[in-house]
C-alpha cells in the first residue's frame, strides 16, 4: 500500500523483484499557534523558534478550533507543511447563544452557540454565553462543561 504525502490518497501497487522505490519522509513537529496573516496562519517551532506560515487550505477546518498559543502538530514534507493535528478536544469559551429557558434539562433538546473563534456548534438548552466548553475536534461536537 502506498499513500500520497501531499494527496493523502492511499492506493495498492505491485512491484517486479528488484523496482526501485523512493520514499519520502514526513516529519511531525509540535508548534505554536501565533497570529494570522492575511490568508496564512503564523506557527512557531517549539525546539528552534522559527516561524512558517502556512496557507488557509492547508489549515483547513481546524482554523474552527485554533485559539493563539495553542499547541498543534504539524506534518512537514520537505518543510512543505502537509496538515495540522489539533489535540482531540480543545475548551474555548461561548460568545453568543440565545438564553434557554427555566427548567430545560440535558435531554430537552440543543440550540446553536458560537464559539469565541466564530464556529458554530449545537450545545443543550441550559448551556449560557460565557461558558467554557470542551469541543471535540474531529467532528466540531459538545462535549460537556468546562469548570
Amino acid at each position: 500500500k502506498l499513500k500520497n504525502v501531499m494527496s493523502g490518497k492511499v492506493v495498492d501497487k505491485t512491484f517486479n523483484a528488484g523496482a526501485k522505490i523512493v520514499i519520502e519522509n514526513v516529519d511531525r513537529r509540535d508548534y505554536t499557534y501565533l497570529y494570522t496573516d492575511g490568508d496564512g496562519y503564523v506557527f512557531m517551532d517549539q525546539t528552534d523558534y522559527d516561524q512558517i506560515t502556512v496557507s488557509a487550505a492547508t489549515v483547513g477546518d481546524a482554523k474552527n478550533f485554533l485559539l493563539e498559543n495553542q499547541q498543534v502538530t504539524i506534518a512537514l514534507n520537505n518543510g512543505n507543511p502537509l496538515y495540522i493535528d489539533l489535540p482531540a478536544s480543545v475548551i474555548l469559551e461561548i460568545t453568543y447563544s440565545e438564553p434557554g429557558l427555566q427548567g430545560d434539562r440535558s435531554s430537552a433538546g440543543t440550540k446553536p452557540a458560537t464559539l469565541e473563534t466564530g464556529y458554530e456548534i449545537q450545545v443543550p438548552l441550559f448551556v449560557e454565553t460565557g461558558t467554557k466548553v470542551k469541543v471535540d475536534t474531529r467532528p466540531g461536537d459538545y462535549l460537556g462543561r468546562e469548570k
